[in-house]
């Protein structure tokens, strides 16, 4: 069986199956989290990797996820 999400994971990902408004980027995933920028795109990156975040086409600075599908 796969990792378990640490808190801050469980904490966004709950967020976002509750209607999380507007689009997910790095900055609000930290702020979400309280955690640093780095933080935040480290715990992205981890759910990307495993299949539970995509990221949305386009923006190359304001890069943004979604739930996959």
């Amino acid at each position: 069986m796969g990792q378990s999400l640490n808190e801050r994971q469980r904490k966004v990902v709950n967020r976002l199956l509750d209607g999380f408004e507007g689009k997910l980027t790095n900055a609000k995933w930290a702020a979400l989290a309280k955690t640093s920028p780095d933080t935040a795109l480290r715990d992205i990156n981890d759910l990307v990797g495993r299949g539970i975040l995509a990221k949305e086409p386009g923006g190359e600075r304001s890069t943004s996820y979604s739930l996959a599908v």
